[in-house]
């Protein structure tokens, strides 16, 4: 059994999430997706996430297998949805980003670790409310999503993908679970 947790991301962690960035690049271009092959998310976005805390780490066996940022508050890019609505837009959320596993270590259901990781992590922090969006052909984040209890809420449009901005997004409200 391995040691698996997550921990903030530091700027000496830079080159091994890129690592795994550029890998989730190249394995989503190999399974026909647009989604990342623009130059998102480059160095600098990711520099960003950590410079403001919301980078985080999955760690297993001590070594970087997976990359996240979560971000709380009120995310623009959620606030037009389209064939649907949100169920929860009144409270505060948390948007999970730029999730990737590295290529060494897919396939073994990490994902779902880290994202129940980072939901645990944000429950600490009070937040109940969470979201995530993916391309329509990206069906591994959509199961992902659906079976961490995320609900499909509707289509968002996202600016940093202009060959195809359109996204599937969901949504996970923990109070409906208690």
């Amino acid at each position: 059994m391995s040691l698996v947790f997550i921990e903030p991301a530091k700027i000496n962690d830079l080159n091994d999430i890129m690592t795994i960035i550029n890998s989730s690049k190249q394995f989503l271009k190999e399974a026909g997706s647009n989604q990342w092959q623009n130059g998102y998310p480059d160095e600098n976005i990711i520099k960003e996430d950590i410079n403001n805390g919301h980078g985080w780490i999955l760690k297993v066996d001590g070594k970087t297998a997976g990359y996240a940022a979560c971000i709380i508050g009120k995310d623009p890019t959620y606030a037009n949805i389209e064939d649907g609505e949100w169920a929860n837009d009144e409270d505060p959320y948390a948007t999970i980003h730029r999730l990737a596993i590295s290529g060494d270590y897919r396939g073994q259901h990490l994902s779902s670790q880290l994202m129940s990781n980072l939901i645990s992590a944000m429950r600490v922090k009070g937040i109940e409310n969470y979201r995530i969006d993916t391309a329509p052909i990206n069906k591994i984040v959509q199961k992902l999503a659906t079976s961490s209890g995320f609900k499909y809420r509707g289509i968002i449009e996202v600016d940093n993908e202009p060959i195809d901005p359109e996204r599937v997004a969901y949504e996970l409200n923990l109070m409906d679970y208690e």
